[in-house]
């Protein structure tokens, strides 16, 4: 399946659908129109659909929010707007798919914002990683707070906003922005591959791994062990857990449902 949106295209084979941003001339930047393509494929994935590959085309990934469309707002419509992003990139985070980004040029601001809200990131050379809030007199409002800061911590975030600093891949990926960091050219068959191996876990394992250990991140040590006993619990004693443990023994690759 194919499809072009105004500002996204979508791409399903099976278990993985490719999704590229294309706004080249505004090194994709984040409009509302784009949003809320990417919402809509979150809110309702073609069926089959495990784990999405989130690229940017024209050589960025996504370089925040597009100023050049930015609609004067009250403070009660500005917490509506802010808190929209926060209902798509939780969509992201928690929905049920796993998205894998391959990261390019920009990834600046609301860009950022998008980047950590995937659950496994690649980088490559050309990677800009920017909160360039503080230099346009404004605050993020897209979940950085959250989840730039549960990566970096609030002290990194706050020197990072003050002064506009830039990270390249290299400094990214020490820093846990990017989980690889690859050549040029590399990142879209490594997602591909990272991808397919995902997909090949069996879907219940995956959706506990996402939904829970960030979440005990958030919990005393108490709640996020009886928590980590629960998952365990509920995964271990299905039929892919049986599967899985089984092929492990008889040396192959297991077969998920």
């Amino acid at each position: 399946m194919q499809v072009s949106k105004d500002y996204l295209d979508i791409a399903a084979d099976g278990p993985i659908a490719r999704l590229t941003m294309n706004r080249p001339h505004k090194r994709n930047a984040m409009c509302d129109g784009l949003l809320a393509e990417i919402d809509a494929f979150y809110s309702g994935p073609p069926d089959g659909v495990r784990v999405v590959i989130l690229s940017g085309d024209g050589g960025h990934f996504c370089s925040g929010l597009d100023l050049s469309e930015h609609v004067a707002r009250d403070a009660e419509g500005t917490m509506r707007h802010s808190r929209n992003w926060h209902a798509v990139m939780e969509r992201i985070r928690f929905g049920g798919l796993i998205t894998v980004s391959v990261l390019t040029g920009a990834v600046i601001g609301g860009g950022l914002e998008l980047a950590t809200a995937t659950h496994v990131r690649i980088a490559e050379p050309s990677v800009i990683f920017q909160l360039p809030e503080g230099r346009r007199g404004i605050f993020v409002g897209g979940g950085a707070t959250v989840n730039v800061g549960r990566i970096i911590g609030a002290d990194r975030m706050v020197e990072m906003m003050l002064t506009g600093r830039k990270y390249g891949a290299d400094d990214g990926r020490l820093l846990g922005l990017a989980h690889y960091a690859v050549g040029d050219g590399e990142g879209m068959p490594l997602a591909e591959e990272l991808a397919a191996k995902i997909a090949s876990n069996a879907p219940l394992s995956n959706y506990v791994m996402v939904q829970a250990l960030s979440r005990i991140s958030d919990m005393s040590s108490r709640d996020g062990l009886f928590t980590e006993s629960l998952c365990a619990a509920l995964t271990q004693t299905t039929p892919d857990a049986e599967e899985g443990l089984k092929a492990f023994l008889e040396k192959r690759s297991p077969v998920f449902r």
